[in-house]
């Protein structure tokens, strides 16, 4: 079974796994995941300079794995937990392909050690 993506959803899940692919970025999603922070929160266990911490948080953005908004001074940051579905439905159909087709590589062989049974 191959599920084709559509080319929106292809740039999507590009997105996710790259935001996903650097630590700082996964910390700073693991951090959401328990509620929302402000980004001078969100900084505080990181030794880097605000510039580079809001470069992190705009790539977060872009995947749609969070969310910003500005309220007075403190801008604060929540998870989109939604946008992890397309990145979790592709590992699926991925797991899905690779058991069908162990299944069958396994079969095969069951078949073969029988044939070979037959012949001793």
């Amino acid at each position: 079974m191959i599920v084709r993506h559509m080319p929106n959803q292809s740039i999507n899940l590009d997105r996710v796994f790259h935001a996903l692919a650097d630590p700082t970025r996964r910390a700073i999603v693991y951090r959401l995941s328990r509620g929302p922070a402000s980004v001078s929160e969100l900084a505080r266990p990181f030794a880097m300079a605000m510039p580079s911490l809001l470069q992190h948080l705009q790539v977060l953005e872009g995947s749609r794995l969070i969310r910003t908004e500005k309220i007075g001074r403190v801008r604060l940051c929540e998870m989109r937990p939604a946008a992890l579905g397309i990145a979790e439905a592709w590992i699926a159909e991925q797991r899905a392909i690779w058991e069908g087709r162990l299944d069958r590589m396994e079969a095969h062989v069951k078949s073969l050690q029988g044939k070979g049974s037959k012949h001793d």
